[in-house]
């Protein structure tokens, strides 16, 4: 079960175009369970990115709530 701020990461991970500041804690978890990756862009940087876990996840969340 994802915390209350996990889901929130979540969503802003969703929306993001570029460079992101989240809570690392927060952003681990989601690693953790897959519904997060790490994309290296040509800065050197790596940005968070939905899996399909991911969307399907929020995609679920919506659905019940």
């Amino acid at each position: 079960m994802l915390s209350p701020h996990e889901i929130a990461t979540l969503m802003l991970v969703k929306g993001a175009t570029e460079r992101l500041e989240v809570d690392r804690a927060d952003l681990d978890v989601l690693l953790s369970h897959r519904l997060v990756s790490l994309e290296h862009v040509s800065s050197g940087q790596s940005l968070p990115r939905l899996t399909r876990e991911g969307h399907w996840f929020l995609r679920a969340a919506e659905r019940n709530h």
